[in-house]
């Protein structure tokens, strides 16, 4: 097991210059899945206790907070993150909150999954973060109501035991709870600050609605695809280029260095599960001076232990700013996908339109069984 950092106590107050320049942070091992809570997937902060200071909404935001030392308002300092009133007790012999007052906020994830781990970022609350925070998650169906999910019938499992955190750092903590969920609590003991909250995991999808869809896009992140390594991923991470939607902007992609040698980049992938993959969508939005020349796709079935890989689209020329189409003369059979592009550059979206194979939709109905759906 990896031990994880742990950021405890105040941070300095703030002394002018870079705000970032003492913020404490770590490698944390689980980062590289995709963030569950990400606005683009559809995550939302359903409801909090009390937001007086700064609005909840803001712990989803996906540019990292910011800080300024001078912007204040009627109800004091105005903070990029959410923050609470400051809890008293029930009277001037008792002033100070109990143990079990805390304030809480109910996060919907943009996509169910088996969370592997969780940041709960502090950056700029320095003295004003929580004591301790806790988080803790349910699966229900459908689209449930903050008072949904508060019924008391509703079954909470512990993915963070209340743990003490420190100011102004990514308090970062590993999960290991094989379960799917739909939603989160996550609670600040007694009250305090949080600037951004990211729920790294992977994608576990419904195989009856992926069953129902029929044809669908078998690498899309928000369906269970997934980045499993990429060449380079300098400017921009590869996990983009499975986001839903067309990239909205240059980074809103991949976009690899320059190659100073004869290589090229690649990027592969994992399929939801054994699909049959009948057109590609290749995507270069944005990408105008610096997408890639030539791509071309690879399949690979490695349902039968193989890791040989099939060539399904030949190196074929990109136009920068564009979607590509194009329909495969024969259906393509596979758990794993490469995309390689030449020499360098980038795409901005990959999508692989086909269905699920009856071996396929099978094992997915099994793993679905297996989470608790």
């Amino acid at each position: 097991m990896v031990s994880i950092p742990s950021f405890t106590g105040d941070a300095s107050p703030f002394g002018g210059g870079d705000p970032y320049a003492d913020y404490r942070t770590a490698d944390f091992p689980f980062v590289h899945h995709a963030d569950l809570a990400d606005r683009r997937l559809g995550a939302g902060v359903l409801a909090a206790n009390d937001e007086f200071f700064a609005e909840r909404e803001n712990l989803l935001k996906p540019e990292p907070a910011e800080f300024d030392p001078e912007h204040f308002g009627h109800k004091g300092k105005i903070m990029d993150g959410w923050e609470t009133r400051r809890r008293r007790g029930v009277s001037a012999d008792r002033p100070h909150p109990t143990d079990e007052d805390h304030d809480w906020a109910l996060v919907r994830l943009g996509a169910p999954g088996v969370v592997r781990g969780i940041v709960v970022d502090t950056a700029h609350f320095r003295g004003n973060y929580p004591q301790a925070v806790s988080v803790e998650a349910t699966s229900l169906p459908g689209s449930p109501s903050p008072d949904d999910l508060l019924a008391d019938d509703v079954k909470w499992v512990t993915l963070v035991p209340r743990t003490a955190v420190g100011g102004h750092a990514a308090n970062g903590f590993a999960v290991d709870v094989e379960q799917r969920f739909t939603h989160l609590r996550v609670n600040q003991h007694p009250d305090g600050g949080i600037a951004r909250l990211r729920v790294y995991g992977e994608v576990a999808p419904d195989p009856a609605w992926l069953g129902t869809l029929g044809t669908f896009d078998l690498v899309a992140l928000e369906n269970g695809g997934q980045v499993e390594d990429a060449s380079d991923r300098f400017y921009s991470p590869a996990t983009n280029t499975i986001q839903p939607g067309r990239s909205r902007k240059m980074d809103d992609g991949w976009e690899t260095r320059r190659r100073r040698d004869k290589g090229n980049d690649w990027i592969r992938y994992q399929l939801v599960a054994q699909s049959e993959i009948r057109a590609v969508e290749i995507d270069t939005a944005y990408l105008k001076g610096n997408s890639a020349g030539w791509a071309s796709l690879s399949v690979s079935d490695g349902s039968d232990g193989s890791d040989s890989w099939t060539e399904v689209l030949p190196r074929t020329r990109l136009q920068p700013d564009t979607n590509h189409r194009f329909v495969l003369d024969t259906p393509a059979v596979g758990t794993h996908v490469r995309v390689d592009i030449y020499p360098d550059g980038g795409i901005s979206r990959l999508r692989l339109f086909g269905s699920l194979t009856s071996d396929g939709a099978a094992r997915l109905k099994a793993r679905h069984q297996e989470l608790g759906g």
